[in-house]
């Protein structure tokens, strides 16, 4: 069959419209969601916790009509988007006396899991006040995190879906395009890690970075429904210099082109990262390269 186009990672045959068409054709009067939960249905289209993979089709479908391969019916009403225009979180007070001493002096530090609970809004006002990058609203699979002594948040960190196409990750791994795209849930990203700017303890970030590692996994299986092998962060160099990573060991693999996921120039256009990975067992390469993981 031939490949029409290819939407995040995933070919489009002409047989695929073709089931398209056919959808559209026997629900007439279907909305244009009804139909894109048909087509994921029609091709096993989930994800890896067995949700339809509605929005993505969705978004799918609205690029074929734009090509002029499918005509899909009116769109029945115009729902919000969430994502548009988000408001910027609010601003939820917490205890900013300073904090020096020793890791040790923290202890016992308390390591919650925010998303959908009650810290979640604290965690979003920490970062979006205090992370150099702000909040921004994670889409796909993420958790959120917070580490507290005595009470008190001291830390914050998030991870979320690891990017399409990382060269030197993808190099490191050995795997292929093929391989890559049913597994590539398998690897997570740490997008955010901030301790706060009132907690001044030395050691304390590779330390809470250690105590997020041998938990996340575990999370992330229970919220999930599957494994995850490898962890990865990108470190911009400019800014920072990785000290925790390297302090708990981390993988330095090389540096992101700067171009963006979505450029289709040669040129750089952002700064370069540095990638560091951590691989969370000794097999991480095998696994990776033949596990079953879902297409993304």
């Amino acid at each position: 069959m031939e490949i029409v186009t290819t939407y995040r990672g995933r070919d489009i045959t002409d047989g695929d419209v073709d089931i398209i068409r056919k959808i559209i054709a026997a629900y007439p009067s279907g909305s244009r969601r009804f139909i894109s939960q048909e087509v994921c249905r029609a091709w096993e289209w989930q994800q890896t916790n067995g949700a339809l993979k509605d929005m993505v089709c969705r978004s799918l479908l609205l690029l074929l009509q734009s090509q002029g391969l499918i005509k899909l019916p009116p769109p029945k009403c115009k729902l919000p988007n969430p994502l548009a225009n988000r408001k910027k979180p609010v601003n939820i007070e917490v205890d900013r006396t300073p904090i020096q001493g020793s890791v040790r002096d923290l202890h016992p530090i308390d390591l919650k899991q925010a998303r959908r609970t009650q810290w979640e809004k604290v965690f979003n006002s920490l970062i979006s006040e205090h992370h150099y990058l702000g909040y921004t609203q994670p889409v796909g699979e993420h958790l959120k995190y917070i580490a507290f002594s005595n009470d008190r948040p001291i830390a914050c960190l998030a991870w979320s879906s690891a990017p399409w196409y990382i060269g030197v990750r993808d190099r490191f791994i050995g795997w292929s395009p093929e391989t890559r795209q049913r597994n590539l849930s398998l690897i997570i990203n740490n997008t955010r890690f901030l301790v706060l700017p009132w907690v001044a303890v030395p050691h304390l970030a590779s330390h809470i970075l250690a105590l997020n590692r041998r938990q996340v996994a575990a999370d992330w299986a229970v919220v999930y429904n599957h494994p995850v092998y490898l962890l990865e962060t990108f470190i911009d160099t400019e800014r920072f210099q990785g000290t925790c990573y390297k302090a708990d060991n981390w993988i330095y693999v090389g540096n992101t082109t700067g171009r963006g996921k979505l450029s289709k120039s040669t040129t750089p256009t952002l700064s370069k990262k540095a990638v560091y990975v951590y691989p969370l067992t000794k097999d991480f390469r095998h696994r990776l390269r033949t596990a079953e993981g879902r297409p993304c």
